[in-house]
């Protein structure tokens, strides 16, 4: 990632993480089910794909979800890669 890019905000009201770049924005959402967590959809536009910025949203949703002692599920495809 690039020094353009901000740091990522966890919007909890939202129910997401997220990464503004260039104006753009890529995140993460989840659904809290309980004691579970659902990464449900990951999303990055078009313009800033190849990057990595996927991977850094998903990475630092399962960091937070686990540190909180969530279960960690994920119905996104992509998410679901990352899931141990």
């Amino acid at each position: 990632m690039s020094e353009q890019e901000s740091t990522i905000v966890h919007q909890p009201e939202e129910q997401r993480f997220l990464l503004v770049t260039d104006g753009l924005k890529s995140v993460v959402d989840y659904r809290l089910i309980g004691n579970s967590v659902d990464f449900s959809h990951t999303y990055v536009p078009d313009a800033l794909r190849g990057r990595g910025i996927a991977e850094v949203l998903v990475r630092t949703g399962l960091s937070w979800a686990k540190g909180e002692g969530y279960d960690v599920r994920a119905s996104c495809w992509y998410a679901r890669k990352f899931i141990r």
